[in-house]
């Protein structure tokens, strides 16, 4: 059973296999878990929804960011980070990840990736927005994700871990004290297995990516449906700072009406020189904020969205037609061919852009260890909400994020392990699905659920919200959520289990908590911009607002709201002591 006793609505699992840990996710951070726990003796199982290869991270264009270049420190990357986050930063979890960063980048590049170099062989660095050095590592031009996903990918399959591929993760199994025992899930057609099943685990690591679809418009691939948050919630786990979604300022326009994935323009093409301008070439960022067009996400997304409502635009232009050719097929090959692919050849033209939902800068609350609420359940990566990122994640820092807190938590399961303190593999939890007490049910919805949700969103909780805006967009997901009980208990023809009606269920679980706590919010900070609360208030809102899912009588599943006292984050277990500093390199 889950720590809330709700469950998505599945048949029994059919299948099982056990584990000292499974790793549920393939990118940079699921990928790098799995590794360091299989380093460290622990027979892992690596999960994915898709196929190996298929997840965020090999979307990434921009880079990693480390201080690696001459004159660059972890302090100055630590600075820049704190500055972005715009307060709410955990500076004891942004030390940890500057510090730590470097030498994660490099044990990165053992395990076989593949950065661009000069002509020396020294690892080329670039500037994103936010970031006053020069310190994103980049490789294939603009495809970094991709060389860190295939360079993760190849040391798995050579090290020989056991992979579940193309199945979409249900809920956490626990056993009769509340603890992880794994994890069911449902394979999709292919491998192995077939149909519902389950891995039994002690400890179980999230790293499941971002929620990207919840919006019409995003740049987050289709399987980003925030399963692991809404998992994590069932569960009975916290989830933080869930307002607080990035929209990438520079997004490929495709008219008004697209949706689903759309193409990245890199942070790295400003960079390295492109300006934004509107239709009649105005650089409208110059003056709004020292770094001009390499400001902070946030602020450049407003300065788009603002310049668009002024001019009654549906887009501004990204003009890099200095850079020439060459530098186009050589630094930017991935961006380049996409715009061709679309019609626009930015050699020649201004390419037009616009903000679409990126990153989600919050997640299931973890700590220094990527330890959750709920024991034995780790998450870390875009999943996770370390407090790193606070209300707005620096470029190219994910990617770190989920390189160093992947790292800690494989650390900390073999730490456990080795104290004794990991319960032994053991063929099947004492409380699982179907067991005394009868779990409450989650239920499915039809799949084109998910594109009424993912209109509720857009018009309601984008990058512009405010209370009018966000209590009709919780009005209407209540709706959905109580015509889809209504039909689960009074008979009627309720949505048929299966992936499509899963996700939709995931999708609007995410959505009711992120909705409820942009409402409380009262505030405009970072990447959350309330229309009808445009200033920053440090003296009421300098906190976390923490959610966690309450089962409530009669099943209607309410997500519960409250805020920290500070913006540092209390402990996630009561035996947790203070941040331990990280460790010398």
């Amino acid at each position: 059973m889950t720590g809330t006793g709700v469950r998505l609505h599945a048949p029994e699992p059919g299948w099982s296999v056990t584990a000292d840990v499974v790793v549920v996710g393939s990118g940079v951070a699921g990928l790098t878990a799995a590794l360091r726990c299989e380093a460290a003796g622990l027979h892992t199982v690596v999960v994915t929804k898709a196929r190996l290869d298929d997840g965020s991270t090999r979307w990434a264009q921009g880079g990693i960011a480390a201080a690696l270049g001459d004159g660059d420190t972890p302090e100055q990357h630590l600075d820049d980070t704190l500055v972005a986050g715009a307060g709410l930063c955990d500076e004891e979890a942004v030390r940890i990840l500057v510090t730590e960063g470097p030498g994660a980048v490099r044990r990165l590049i053992s395990t076989g990736a593949h950065f661009d170099t000069d002509a020396e062989g020294d690892i080329q660095l670039t500037r994103e927005g936010g970031h006053h050095r020069r310190r994103i590592a980049h490789a294939g031009g603009d495809a970094t994700g991709a060389e860190i996903s295939r360079a993760l990918v190849e040391a798995v399959r050579a090290r020989g871990l056991r992979t579940v591929e193309n199945a979409l993760v249900l809920d956490l199994l626990t056993d009769a004290e509340g603890r992880t025992a794994g994890v069911s899930l449902h394979v999709m057609g292919e491998g192995q297995h077939d149909g519902v099943g389950a891995v039994h685990a002690p400890a179980v690591v999230l790293a499941t990516g971002g929620m990207g679809q919840v919006f019409s418009a995003t740049t987050n691939p289709p399987v980003s449906t925030g399963d692991g948050v809404a998992l994590a919630l069932r569960a009975g786990a916290e989830v933080s700072d869930l307002e607080f979604v990035q929209f990438h300022p520079t997004v490929l326009f495709l008219g008004a009406d697209a949706e689903g994935q759309q193409p990245l323009v890199s942070e790295a093409v400003r960079g390295e020189g492109a300006h934004l301008v509107d239709a009649d070439g105005v650089r409208f960022m110059v003056g709004q904020h020292e770094l001009a067009e390499l400001a902070p996400r946030d602020i450049v997304a407003k300065g788009i969205t603002r310049r668009m409502q002024e001019q009654g635009a549906e887009h501004m232009f990204l003009d890099a037609r200095h850079f020439g050719a060459a530098m186009w097929e050589r630094r930017f090959p991935t961006i380049l061919a996409a715009c061709r692919a679309h019609g626009i050849d930015p050699v020649t033209e201004p390419v037009p852009v616009a903000p679409a939902a990126h990153y989600a800068s919050g997640g299931v609350r973890a700590d220094s260890r990527g330890r959750t609420t709920v024991p034995g359940l780790y998450a870390c990566g875009e999943v996770a909400c370390t407090g790193v990122h606070g209300a707005n994640r620096l470029a190219s820092n994910s990617l770190l994020e989920g390189l160093v807190y992947a790292e800690r938590i494989a650390a900390d399961i073999a730490r456990e392990r080795a104290a004794g303190a990991l319960p032994a593999r053991v063929p099947r939890p004492p409380a699982a699905h179907g067991e005394s007490p009868a779990p409450a049910v989650h239920p499915p919805l039809a799949p084109e659920a998910r594109f009424a949700i993912q209109r509720i969103m857009t018009e309601g909780a984008g990058v512009l919200r405010s209370a009018a805006s966000l209590a009709e967009a919780a009005d209407r997901l209540e709706r959905l959520q109580t015509r889809a009980l209504d039909a689960l208990d009074d008979g009627r023809k309720a949505a048929e289990p299966g992936v499509d009606a899963w996700e939709a269920a995931n999708l609007l679980c995410v959505a009711r908590v992120l909705v409820a706590a942009a409402r409380m919010r009262e505030e405009t900070r970072g990447c959350h911009w309330r229309e009808d609360r445009a200033e920053r208030d440090d003296a009421r809102w300098r906190r976390h607002i923490v959610v966690r899912l309450d089962p409530g009588p009669p099943s209607v599943f309410a997500p519960v709201v409250r805020t920290t006292e500070s913006a540092h984050f209390p402990p996630t277990r009561p035996e947790a002591s203070a941040p331990r500093r990280p460790q010398e390199q």
